[in-house]
């Protein structure tokens, strides 16, 4: 018997970013509190070193390690470079927040990096183990990271919220991966890949077929609940209203692209042969998140909250850019499947990180944007602020020429190039009715 020693280069980022985060932790259990600002220091340190460790060792090459666990290409590197950038902006915008509210702790900044090292775990899985890992690292740093304004009720009970909603959903997506593995026997996405395509192991009888579409049903359920997608969004308004407006911040960016990412593993990289199927279900979760998410934010009067319904409504364009690309059901045509929604999540990653931080700017500059009505004057007060906040509405709401009119527009003509041209007319007609709530804040 031959033990083989797994290839580790290809994951050097992440083995870098947990080796860092023991040696953060061991170091703040002996520093004093007036030192503690290193952990700080140290935690920006580490991931601006694996983002430069990550585009120094970017070469285009798919490389599959640790018995097909882990697979190192291009777009798991652009990705996590992406991730790693959101965070650090994150942790750059929210600290003074913090720190003036007490929770600016060692704890918080290690809750950020484990986070991030699982959605970095989760960006480069092609193993059912190794992505549900990644998704429980991130998912419970972010539930204590929720809760660490612990002189705050609301923070608390929306901790609560989101560990027990989450929790159903992590169990939905292990439930739904079980009865895949029951159909295909591999819990690997290429081998689960290849049984579907070779239908030798999924359609022998009915059973395994029913099985393995029940599956498909509870990983797309999971995978909504991670992008706050309707009809399983009801964590959204409450965590993002509930929360630090600092935790608010990473929650609405970073972990989006980690969702994006196990979307493309899964269905792209695993489900491809069953795309008629996922497509539908994304279609009519698309629909109901336009209509919700839109409609919802018209009645809000809490900015945190409005933005989360909005959030709602733009992942939405997501899924739709998503099931463009195989709608033909041509297997070479699915790197098309995730171009304009990846754009488009970029696009929202980069509009969520502005908007938040403008919330948190303007309350480190002693103004507390709670209510929507508390913006009245702003253009008195900061002329530069309400300016700022202009050019982030007229973005989310896709005002031409900002960076929101052109992710609308990729995904528009992705879906007029699939022949979704009623889809595009709609996805059009409920954003006219999202740019009345951004310019109501303007």
């Amino acid at each position: 018997m031959n033990f083989v020693v797994p290839d580790f280069a290809p994951a050097a980022t992440e083995l870098f970013m947990a080796g860092m985060s023991l040696v953060i932790l061991l170091l703040t259990v002996f520093m004093r509190q007036s030192a503690r600002n290193v952990g700080y220091m140290l935690t920006q340190i580490t991931l601006i070193a694996a983002a430069l460790i990550t585009i120094f060792t970017m070469d285009g090459q798919v490389r599959l390690t640790m018995s097909d666990m882990y697979v190192d290409d291009l777009l798991g590197d652009v990705l996590k470079v992406l991730i790693l950038f959101a965070v650090i902006t994150a942790l750059i915008y929210g600290r003074a927040y913090a720190a003036d509210r007490g929770f600016d702790t060692p704890e918080y900044h290690l809750l950020a990096l484990f986070s991030t090292l699982g959605m970095m775990v989760m960006v480069s899985s092609a193993h059912f183990l190794s992505l549900y890992i990644g998704l429980e690292m991130l998912s419970l740093s972010l539930y204590a990271m929720v809760a660490l304004d612990r002189d705050s009720a609301r923070s608390t009970e929306a901790a609560m919220k989101y560990f027990i909603l989450g929790a159903l959903a992590s169990g939905m997506l292990l439930y739904g991966m079980s009865m895949v593995y029951g159909a295909t026997g591999n819990l690997s996405l290429g081998g689960i890949d290849q049984a579907i395509y070779n239908q030798a192991a999924v359609y022998d009888g009915v059973s395994s077929k029913t099985v393995l579409t029940f599956g498909l049903v509870f990983i797309v359920a999971g995978l909504a609940f991670k992008f706050g997608a309707a009809p399983f969004h009801m964590w959204v308004p409450d965590v993002y209203h509930g929360a630090p407006t600092s935790v608010t911040l990473l929650i609405g960016s970073a972990p989006k692209l980690a969702a994006l990412a196990m979307a493309i593993r899964l269905l792209v990289g695993g489900m491809l042969d069953l795309a008629e199927h996922w497509q539908t279900m994304l279609m009519l979760m698309a629909i109901a998140s336009l209509v919700l998410g839109n409609i919802a934010a018209i009645a809000q009067t809490n900015l945190k909250r409005m933005l989360a319904y909005s959030g709602i409504s733009h992942m939405g364009f997501v899924f739709l850019g998503l099931l463009t690309g195989v709608v033909d059901g041509d297997r070479f045509n699915a790197l098309n499947a995730y171009t304009s929604s990846m754009f488009y999540a970029i696009a929202y990653v980069v509009m969520s990180l502005a908007s938040f931080g403008m919330i948190i700017l303007l309350s480190r500059a002693g103004f507390e944007a709670e209510n929507i009505d508390d913006l009245k004057g702003l253009n008195k007060r900061s002329s530069w602020f309400a300016a700022m906040m202009m050019i982030v509405m007229f973005s989310m709401a896709g005002i031409p020429f900002f960076v929101g009119f052109f992710a609308k527009m990729s995904v528009l003509q992705s879906l007029v190039a699939a022949d979704m041209v009623w889809l595009a007319v709609f996805a059009v007609m409920m954003s006219l009715i999202g740019a009345f709530y951004y310019l109501r804040v303007v």
